[in-house]
């Protein structure tokens, strides 16, 4: 038995999250349905850095998995390709270490979110960006954003009913894009804790909007209650950008 690991892309529209959920369709039941049918019938089992919810995309999501049979890495990739949905890509295939963990040996993870700014939507991009018709104050939101940055409890940006005892994190970036009529959020750190991300776009949003001040993010924290930061913005904005790992799985 040997171990690969694949870094892969899929649009979210489609699927009710990436983790196998009965009834539903998800990233992970695709991925492996399409290992079962390389290996003639035989159950296989994934395992991926993370989940990720309805609707949020990912452009470099990583999972690992276990087989016996002998092919290359581009004959991975291709054989998966050749099996998955349009909307599930794999990008890069290789073979690691037998004590790899797509989710354990990862150092960091960085996500991007998508706002649409201006009066008019994009019927184009509504599935893709999260659009905001109202002006928005940059400079406060980028000075509110450095008060994330650091070790903290992320409590106050955590959805209220995850499982999750250990709610400290280190972010370690935080930077704002413009793109064109889009703002894009980035974000990097060794952990995310369920909807984290959206939760503190949501707030930087408010604070934008000129709802609350840059210095509310550092109280909030402080706080550690979740009903005193901002909505959760929606999955759709999301995009799982990139999984780091020490070293480096992947070539270029």
């Amino acid at each position: 038995m040997k171990k690969w690991a694949c870094e892969i892309s899929y649009d979210g529209t489609g699927f009710a999250g990436y983790q196998v959920q009965p009834g539903k369709r998800t990233v992970q039941l695709e991925l492996e349905t399409a290992l079962k049918k390389i290996h003639k019938g035989f159950e296989q089992r994934v395992h991926s850095s993370g989940r990720t919810d309805a609707g949020v995309h990912a452009i470099g999501q990583v999972f690992h998995f276990d087989s016996s049979l002998q092919l290359t890495d581009e004959r991975w990739k291709k054989a998966l390709n050749a099996l998955l949905p349009a909307d599930v890509r794999v990008r890069k295939a290789t073979e690691v270490a037998t004590d790899f963990h797509a989710r354990y040996s990862a150092v960091s993870k960085q996500y991007h979110y998508r706002m649409l700014l201006g009066a008019e939507g994009d019927v184009f991009r509504r599935k893709y960006t999260y659009h905001i018709p109202t002006d928005l104050n940059i400079a406060a939101m980028k000075e509110a954003a450095l008060h994330i940055v650091g070790e903290h409890d992320f409590s106050a940006f955590c959805a209220s009913n995850t499982s999750v005892v250990d709610k400290v994190r280190t972010v370690t970036m935080v930077e704002f894009v413009h793109v064109g009529d889009e703002l894009l959020f980035k974000v990097e750190g060794n952990g995310f804790l369920y909807n984290m991300v959206r939760i503190i776009v949501g707030t930087l949003v408010e604070v934008g909007q000129g709802k609350r001040e840059p210095k509310e993010l550092k109280e909030i924290i402080d706080g550690m209650d979740r009903t005193k930061a901002g909505k959760t913005a929606p999955g759709h904005g999301l995009y799982l950008y990139r999984v780091n790992y020490e070293p480096a799985i992947f070539k270029g």
